[in-house]
């Protein structure tokens, strides 16, 4: 895991000195410059944080989805530990997500927040894991909060790819790839950008997902250590 570690923090540096010291140019002349996006300028560089954060986010709930649904099948209550931990970590960087994109709507449409569908999404999808995290501080007995938060999880994880991926493209609003949106989509949602752009966005895009593996290696083995713990106690 130290290599996940090391390459992550190498990968997400390299994300950040290149989003912050790329100049954006009319027109680039070399693999060192970025093209001006009409509409996003130099507001353009979040593209390389706030998307793979987002992506990150939908990881950690997929991952979520799957450990509870192997709970569910084989009553190991380590896979408990990692689909809440899977849970924790989603629900962190949807957090992440949702104010990368505020502060990118301040400057693009005036406010931190309008309600455009994709802000709506995610919204609801803080409200879906604040209530999985509020029912499993609700129940007291091991193995019945194991279970539902499991089936609570499955439910929730089928409900992420909606929201992220469906919703905000079937209905009208301010975010680019929205119905209606003369542009079809944004640069990022299928890639149609410049090659160092390209490279620059799918290094941040691993990057941050082995962060996010390295994160829920560690958050695993932390929560292992407390349930011991809990048990020699009790």
């Amino acid at each position: 895991m130290r290599f996940i570690k090391y390459s992550s923090i190498a990968f997400i540096t390299f994300v950040i000195l290149a989003g912050i010291a790329i100049p954006m140019v009319p027109q680039p002349q070399s693999w060192l410059e970025f093209p001006i996006i009409p509409g996003l300028e130099e507001k353009a560089r979040n593209i390389f944080f706030h998307v793979p954060i987002a992506w990150v986010s939908v990881l950690g709930f997929i991952f979520a989805l799957y450990y509870g649904f192997r709970y569910l099948r084989t009553k190991d209550f380590d896979y408990d530990i990692k689909s809440v931990s899977s849970a924790g970590l989603g629900m962190m960087f949807c957090i992440l997500a949702t104010v990368t994109g505020s502060i990118w709507a301040k400057f693009n449409w005036g406010s931190f927040w309008n309600w455009d569908p994709r802000e709506t999404s995610i919204f609801i999808l803080l409200l879906i894991y604040g209530a999985y995290f509020a029912l499993r501080s609700a129940l007291g007995q091991e193995e019945v909060r194991a279970r539902l938060s499991a089936v609570y999880s499955i439910l929730a994880g089928l409900t992420a790819p909606f929201f992220i991926f469906i919703m905000p493209r079937i209905v009208g609003g301010l975010h680019p790839g929205a119905k209606g949106d003369t542009a079809g989509s944004t640069p990022m949602a299928q890639l149609h950008m410049p090659p160092n752009m390209r490279f620059v966005f799918l290094i941040g895009i691993i990057g941050f997902s082995l962060l996010f593996v390295w994160l829920l290696n560690m958050r695993v083995r932390i929560a292992r250590i407390e349930y011991q713990i809990s048990k020699k106690e009790n």
